[in-house]
């Protein structure tokens, strides 16, 4: 051992016992501070994004709701605009069963069809054409081919039931008779 003396500690090593390698308490609490810092951060982090889910949800259903209610708009246009042709319709069947005059039944069904032709016209609905016309796949449907020589193979002859188009896409395809060349008789 040594013959110097010891230096003194200071009193408030003395009464707390620390030894100078231990941090003090301050110190400990900042080194869980970030910690806390983090688990705060995380927490907070978690909650915007339940707020985020929850407010994409909402706006999923609200943009689904939007979507129906366009449809149903969408269909009641179209109803308001045919109804007055069903009227129609349904006077020129009860005046047809009294009428002595065939002509005028058939002028007053004509004024429907009229009327009716004015509507798919406003909605942009046409009928695809048909008789005189070429044969495409796209848009007819051949039900039936019929042998002659007035008419170039793969001319339609008649139209059994009308096709039509909402702008350029097909709602339903023309059924037609097309013409095919004679057989040769042997």
């Amino acid at each position: 051992m040594t013959d110097e003396p010891e230096t003194e500690r200071p009193e408030e090593e003395q009464e707390t016992g620390a030894s100078e390698s231990e941090p003090p308490k301050a110190e400990a609490e900042e080194a869980l501070d970030p910690l806390e810092a983090a688990e705060a951060n995380a927490a907070r982090l978690k909650d915007q994004l339940l707020r985020t889910a929850a407010d994409f949800e909402n706006f999923r259903k609200r943009a689904k709701r939007d979507v129906e209610e366009a449809a149903r708009r969408s269909k009641e246009e179209v109803l308001a605009e045919i109804l007055p042709i069903i009227d129609n319709l349904e006077r020129a069947v009860q005046a047809s069963g009294g009428a002595k005059d065939v002509g005028s039944v058939v002028q007053g069904v004509e004024m429907v069809l009229k009327s009716f032709a004015d509507v798919a016209e406003n909605m942009n609905l046409e009928r695809v054409k048909t008789v005189g016309e070429r044969f495409d796949p796209n848009v007819h449907d051949a039900i039936q081919q019929q042998e002659t020589d007035e008419a170039a193979p793969g001319t339609i002859l008649a139209e059994v039931v009308s096709g039509w188009k909402l702008g350029p896409k097909l709602i339903r395809p023309a059924m037609v008779v097309v013409a095919k060349p004679p057989s040769a008789e042997a």
